[in-house]
């Protein structure tokens, strides 16, 4: 009796003067409590108490990459947005020990039968969200002692929960990894001391710890909600640290459709090589990025005009100039049909990421759209219409921008 109400005090200080004059009149509990009790109020009062218990959540969501991607990892342009149909969500509670707490699915170690966990690694691949949790504690403290930023040393235990299907070009490694770092920055209150353009390089840096080779587009993006064009231009990272990121009004958007397959292959081998020959210098990577660039700059242009028609031009570009640097085969005959299958019903069509998913714009409108739900039924895939994320950017974030200073 009395440890459980010594427990809820101490965490919620809440008592009054007169509750605990009642305490210690119509209780049984101890004096030795109730000096106890005195102690925990008079520390709260002066400040000097513990931290209430409070639970954090953030969420980060799904990115489509609509134009410009991959240029983002070759110092490029791309326009991306967030969408709210699928997300990741990471909950921080402060505990005595620094928890990380294992997904029941996406982190499974238990099977019942040798088949099932070949079944599960086919599926699901090797990994789940822990490492990626504990890659951000990793480079968030790193970066803190870096800059000389001051934490308390108050434990906590981090668990996640995604919805985003895996390996579909989705960003779903990158959501977890953002939503963990929000959740940090809160709990040690120093969202203010970490600039919002700063965020998505860290974020990417988590990734690095555990050798993925990805941009900066897909951080970007998840970082500032809504829709955002970035710039990655060379000389502009390497004396910034980030690139010039510029949310537009999502209201430009037309409506969008999202087609995925639920067992893609993995979208992370669709980098290899052309990375490696854009290092050596190949004439024909080097032009054809820089196409794929500039098509996220007339893509701008377009929704800024409400050009449509031209958005769907440059969608189809995307894909087409994407295709011919990395040929069939790394994009994987399930990638190409499904951006064939929009195309065949009049639909513009291209990667959101990596691969695993693709972005469908209609330009005559709804005719088109059940034309093509009816043949993705038919191929086996999945459409949904496309809901967007506004900006996630608080006071707080925005006072962070350097153009703000």
């Amino acid at each position: 009796m009395e440890l459980q109400l010594l427990s809820i005090h101490t965490k919620s200080a809440k008592f009054t003067l007169l509750e605990l004059q009642l305490l210690s009149i119509h209780t049984i509990a101890s004096q030795t409590m109730v000096r106890r009790l005195w102690q925990a109020v008079e520390e709260r009062m002066e400040g000097n108490g513990p931290p209430p218990a409070t639970i954090i959540e953030h969420k980060a969501y799904a990115r489509i990459g609509l134009l410009g991607n991959p240029s983002d990892v070759y110092h490029g342009r791309s326009i991306s947005l967030n969408i709210s149909n699928f997300w990741a969500s990471v909950r921080l509670e402060p505990s005595s020990d620094l928890k990380i707490v294992h997904h029941p699915t996406h982190d499974l170690f238990k099977f019942s039968s040798l088949s099932h966990l070949v079944n599960r690694l086919e599926n699901e691949g090797y990994y789940g969200g822990v490492r990626l949790l504990m890659a951000t504690c990793k480079v968030f403290t790193k970066y803190c002692k870096e800059q000389g930023i001051n934490r308390h040393n108050n434990n906590f235990s981090l668990s996640y929960e995604t919805n985003i299907p895996r390996q579909t070009g989705l960003s779903g490694s990158s959501a977890i990894v953002c939503a963990a770092f929000s959740c940090l920055v809160d709990f040690y209150k120093v969202r203010d001391k970490i600039g919002v353009e700063i965020r998505p390089q860290l974020i990417l840096n988590a990734e690095k710890e555990l050798g993925m080779v990805v941009g900066l587009q897909d951080r970007v993006a998840q970082v500032y909600g809504g829709l955002v064009y970035m710039d990655f231009e060379k000389s502009k990272m390497d004396e910034c640290g980030h690139g010039i990121y510029t949310q537009l009004d999502t209201s430009l958007l037309p409506p969008l459709h999202l087609i995925y397959a639920e067992n893609p292959s993995d979208s992370g081998k669709v980098h290899s090589t052309v990375r490696q020959r854009w290092l050596d210098g190949d004439k024909f990577i080097i032009s054809s990025m820089e196409k794929v660039a500039n098509l996220a700059l007339e893509g701008k242009t377009a929704l800024l005009e409400k050009d449509y028609v031209k958005l769907a031009t440059l969608m189809n570009q995307n894909f087409d100039l994407r295709r011919r640097m990395f040929g069939d085969t790394a994009l994987g005959g399930l990638n190409i049909e499904m951006v064939e299958v929009g195309r065949r019903v009049g639909a513009a069509t291209k990667l959101t990421g990596s691969g695993g998913a693709v972005v469908a714009f209609f330009p005559e409108g709804p005719s088109q759209v059940k034309l093509l739900e009816e043949s993705c039924k038919k191929s086996g895939f999945y459409i949904v219409s496309v809901e967007v994320v506004p900006s996630l950017l608080n006071e707080i974030d925005i006072r962070t921008l350097s153009s703000n200073k």
